[in-house]
């Protein structure tokens, strides 16, 4: 598959539900209020969308939420849907989670060939992190990060770069990362939904955060590339990588290869924009997947050049509606 710019899409994110076990303030609102579960796609209906892109030349596939391991029955999806790997169809399936439920599920993760896992921590101070998510545990994180790196996962840690909560810690994030064999990806705020608050607040430009990272770390320019937004960087030090995920302050479109499905079965062409296609509508519709192939060609038609973030000043609307665990993150 290739949109009309020639890129080609070869990496599909799956929220398989918007259910998140946390309420950190920069995602959602304290008292968020989640889909029906009514609306959701079956997890048949996930593994059958699913499957349609990966027959179509999509080789990785990441499973998101809200919290992806809230879902009841994910596990039972994943060891269905690793049948793609098992056949070389597939190059990569892994999961975006906040850690919460991975104690649980880490070595099974594993053993179904899940082989690395991106996990949000956005602070190593108890009384942060329960100040930035409202209802979690660090502990219970740290926990979930353990029995990841007894199981022999692959992690890498997504940090959101906070001004006045965390950009102090960043240095001492990289060190941690280091002793513990994980990668580190720093990412700026994204102006999706409203959170009840001003963004602007805690907006903090990566570009200042790499200037102090300099002070402490030899950095260098990275060769790795996974074709998304991510630009590397290696740290002599620790011999780890960092990324600068900037939505704000640098755009990333020019190499964008993937498409974002929700658990209900909408199809959005890029995170920064609202233009997206109904796949649910379309599966129930033509047992023979016609229907459904017909609206992802119409989908790789309206994947635009690039997306359009934008921070409000003076806690003016954000520039999407939709919140990031409705999309996926």
């Amino acid at each position: 598959m290739q949109d009309t710019f020639g890129r080609p899409i070869t990496y599909l994110r799956v929220s398989v539900t918007d259910r998140c076990d946390f309420r950190c303030f920069y995602c959602m609102p304290e008292a968020m209020t989640f889909l029906p579960r009514s609306e959701l796609l079956s997890l048949e209906e996930l593994d059958e969308v699913c499957s349609t892109f990966v027959e179509r030349g999509v080789t990785k596939v990441r499973l998101t939420g809200g919290e992806p391991l809230l879902r009841r029955g994910i596990m039972d999806f994943i060891k269905g849907f690793s049948r793609h790997l098992d056949s070389g169809a597939l190059d990569e399936l892994t999961l975006t989670t906040n850690a919460s439920q991975l104690s649980k599920h880490a070595h099974d993760l594993k053993a179904l060939g899940v082989e690395r896992i991106n996990v949000s921590l956005d602070t190593l101070d108890a009384d942060k992190f329960k100040e930035i998510t409202r209802t979690g545990r660090l502990d219970q994180v740290i926990e979930g990060l353990d029995a990841a790196s007894s199981a022999g996962l692959k992690v890498k840690i997504n940090t959101v770069a906070l001004k006045d909560y965390n950009e102090g810690e960043l240095s001492q994030l990289v060190k941690w990362c280091g002793e513990r064999g994980f990668d580190l990806t720093l990412i700026e705020t994204m102006p999706l939904g409203d959170i009840g608050g001003d963004r602007t607040e805690s907006y903090l430009p990566l570009d200042d955060v790499r200037k102090t990272l300099d002070q402490d770390w030899t950095l260098t320019p990275s060769p790795y590339n996974t074709g998304g937004p991510s630009r590397y960087v290696d740290v002599k030090e620790t011999g780890q990588r960092i990324g600068f995920i900037t939505p704000l302050s640098e755009h990333f479109c020019d190499t964008c290869n993937r498409m974002r499905l929700t658990c209900t079965g909408t199809l959005y062409m890029c995170l920064g924009q609202d233009s997206s296609v109904n796949l649910r509508d379309a599966l129930r519709s033509d047992a023979s997947k016609g229907a459904l192939n017909a609206a992802i060609d119409k989908a790789l038609t309206l994947k635009p050049k690039g997306h359009e973030f934008e921070i409000s000043a003076n806690g003016g609307p954000p520039s999407l509606k939709r919140h990031m665990n409705v999309t996926g993150g």
